[in-house]
């Protein structure tokens, strides 16, 4: 294996408009490649070190999912249970439908969110943090806004379609996050410490950080398109309460520790010491495309052509249809500043990528540098 292009492909793309990227790939357990370039400070010019923090976003998704799965394996939920069943302020959602003269209003909601319509991204929910009853939790709560409370908060605002008939990225897996916390009775962030972080040994993935971890907390940028430049942003737009856990975007993480997980899933739930944290029955539930006719349409994103959506994650469908090196049944996602997550259980392939560009180039940069991993283990 001869992984050159790929530190080509890493040096190229920070010496374009990223600042700094890192990329771990695993084979049978192995890292077989790790690379990394930039500046974790642009102004500073500081190289790149090893293990900085970094904001996941959306690559908590699966750790939420599995998180749930986990909940279904010990039979405390289901997918095709109602979701007011556990939550019953999602008893009687109300559904914005367009009237004969184009203006928009209300109605009951013909068929009630079950739990698989959290997972698969279709109850009908938007991605608004700042919508009306939101805003009114978060003021309530004086800035607390427990994951709990946030699910009751959107529960009151309507959904955008009937569910199941659409798909649409949404706050599906807050919600999923607070179903969890309710029906376990513990916080998120404890059942996820508890049943997945703590028993993979991964000390550095979390909702919080302590005072070493943001010390090691990298600056995180966007690239202006007007100034022709990268230019920091600071915080992390998503935690909209101290005590909100977000299940759609909260987690932060290194790559050494993250990809613990990811190479956890490609090994069919159970990691290389032994701990199974999933069933492979339950991974390869996750990875099955769970769209339908009605919702497949929806999922349109031109960097994801040939791939399904699973149970939170993108899974591939078609070779034809996406044009990746990558086979059939192989899946992940990424997150809002470009991190990026491959599971691959047929070729044994764990590939981690880490970056800090909320803008983040995703539809150039994942899917080539998918093809170059491909073409690299060849």
């Amino acid at each position: 294996m001869d992984f050159t292009p790929l530190s080509r492909f890493i040096d190229r793309i920070t010496a374009w408009r990223i600042p700094w990227a890192e990329l771990l790939v695993m084979h049978r357990n192995e890292t077989v490649f790790r690379y990394r370039a930039g500046f974790a400070d642009l102004e500073a010019k500081t190289p790149i070190e090893e293990d900085p923090m970094i904001y996941l976003y959306s690559l908590t998704k699966i750790l939420t999912c599995t998180a749930a799965l986990q909940l279904v394996e010990k039979g405390t939920i289901l997918l095709g249970d109602p979701l007011s069943a556990y939550l019953p302020e999602f008893a009687e959602m109300e559904v914005r439908k367009k009237q004969m003269d184009d203006s928009f209003a209300t109605e009951l909601a013909e068929r009630p969110i079950t739990v698989r319509d959290l997972f698969t991204m279709t109850a009908g929910f938007s991605y608004d943090l700042a919508a009306p009853s939101i805003r009114e939790a978060v003021e309530r709560t004086n800035g607390r806004l427990p994951t709990r409370e946030f699910a009751m908060a959107l529960a009151k605002e309507p959904l955008l379609f009937e569910p199941g008939t659409r798909w649409n990225y949404s706050l599906c897996h807050d919600v999923l996050a607070a179903l969890a916390e309710e029906v376990d009775g513990r916080r998120f962030s404890a059942y996820v410490r508890a049943e997945i972080t703590g028993p993979l040994g991964m000390r550095d993935t979390g909702f919080d950080l302590s005072e070493a971890q943001r010390s090691r907390l990298v600056p995180q940028y966007q690239y202006d398109d007007a100034l022709g430049k990268t230019v920091p942003m600071d915080g992390d737009w998503y935690r909209i309460g101290t005590e909100f856990e977000s299940g759609g975007a909260g987690l932060l993480s290194t790559v050494s520790d993250y990809s613990r997980f990811p190479n956890t899933l490609t090994n069919r739930g159970t990691s290389p010491e032994g701990v199974r944290i999933l069933s492979a029955a339950s991974v390869d539930l996750m990875r099955c495309d769970h769209l339908t006719e009605l919702t497949r349409s929806d999922y349109n994103w031109a960097h994801h052509a040939g791939y399904g959506f699973g149970l939170g994650v993108r899974t591939h469908i078609s070779q034809a249809g996406s044009g990746s090196l990558s086979p059939l049944g192989e899946f992940g996602w990424s997150g809002a500043a470009g991190s990026f997550a491959i599971m691959d259980l047929e070729s044994q392939l764990t590939v981690m990528y880490a970056q800090h560009l909320v803008n983040n180039q995703e539809p150039y940069v994942h899917p080539r540098l998918k093809n170059i991993v491909y073409a690299c283990l060849k």
